[in-house]
């Protein structure tokens, strides 16, 4: 059943037509053959002239690319449209991103596990632990949760470490 529910999805999404330039060709070419671009440029590259329905092209279909080099048929989908709606030049260049983090320790939540790591450790315990500076942080309501990943930064960045 699912089987046939991805069918119908891929059967109404739209395709988005590829056609290279003998010049943008000659220029992702020579991407591909040496020099020192970044990897994603240079997949994105290999992509673009695989996809190609142009008439300097022998196009290679979708499946076969990805199959190829190793990615899913997704990330071309996704190269094809940004490629139609955004242009050659948008596809090669690399763009930092957009999304925004959310600072889950702000300079409060520092200073309190700072301070708290400088303490003397629980009973039973000869220093402080990531785990346990995460768990005696949140049971003193510093914070309603904490990762011991995120205290680990934190201490990284003052060049503290549990039980110094």
């Amino acid at each position: 059943m699912t089987h046939n529910i991805s069918y119908l999805v891929q059967k109404n999404m739209i395709k988005y037509k590829v056609t290279l330039t003998k010049k943008e060709r000659e220029e992702l070419l020579f991407i591909t053959k040496g020099g020192t671009h970044s990897s994603k440029k240079v997949i994105h590259a290999l992509i673009l002239l695989n996809c190609d329905e142009g008439k300097f092209s022998d196009k290679v279909n979708n499946e076969d690319v990805a199959k190829v080099l190793k990615i899913g048929s997704r990330t071309i989908d996704r190269l094809k449209k940004k490629f139609v709606e955004e242009g050659y030049e948008a596809v090669l260049e690399n763009r930092p991103t957009t999304r925004v983090y959310e600072r889950k320790a702000d300079g409060d939540v520092e200073a309190h596990l700072v301070a708290l790591s400088c303490s003397k450790a629980p009973e039973g315990f000869t220093r402080w632990s990531l785990r346990l500076l995460a768990d005696k942080m949140v049971e003193l309501e510093f914070v309603d949760n904490i990762s011991h990943e995120t205290v680990r930064r934190v201490l990284k960045k003052t060049n503290l470490s549990p039980g110094k």
